[in-house]
């Protein structure tokens, strides 16, 4: 784990850190070839520096992020924000269901879209054709 990565980790309560960390060594552990680091205050992984999956705290809960998610067909996954983005939300990590987040995560090397590109896009996103990861 980076330092930053475990730096951002440290900063949480007990309970939250506990999260964080089994969430990172899921995401870590799956998306081997990913460039991780934090990236607007929040640890997130990229592909070809696209971003493809980050986790945050917020108010009363650790947030799950996948910037494609909202095309993965799953229906425990909520949507977020107005673009294609989608997430799930944990309070305790007995709630983190490894094999979900797994076949999410999947799903997110697969089925993505390009946010690398959306400010040169002036905001259209387009689906990217994935390479095997």
């Amino acid at each position: 784990m980076s330092q930053e990565i475990q730096n951002y980790n440290d900063s949480q309560s007990l309970e939250d850190k506990e999260i964080c960390d089994l969430l990172y060594s899921i995401i870590n552990k799956n998306l081997a070839k990913a460039e991780s680091k934090i990236w607007h205050a929040h640890p997130v992984w990229f592909l070809d520096g696209n971003p493809i999956v980050g986790y945050s705290k917020l108010k009363g809960s650790v947030r799950l992020l996948f910037w494609s998610g909202q095309s993965f067909d799953e229906e425990q996954l909520q949507n977020e924000g107005s673009f294609k983005a989608a997430e799930m939300r944990y309070t305790q990590i007995d709630q983190i269901n490894e094999e979900d987040v797994k076949r999410w995560l999947t799903k997110a090397k697969e089925i993505q879209w390009d946010y690398k590109n959306i400010v040169k896009r002036k905001g259209v996103l387009i689906r990217l054709m994935t390479k095997p990861y």
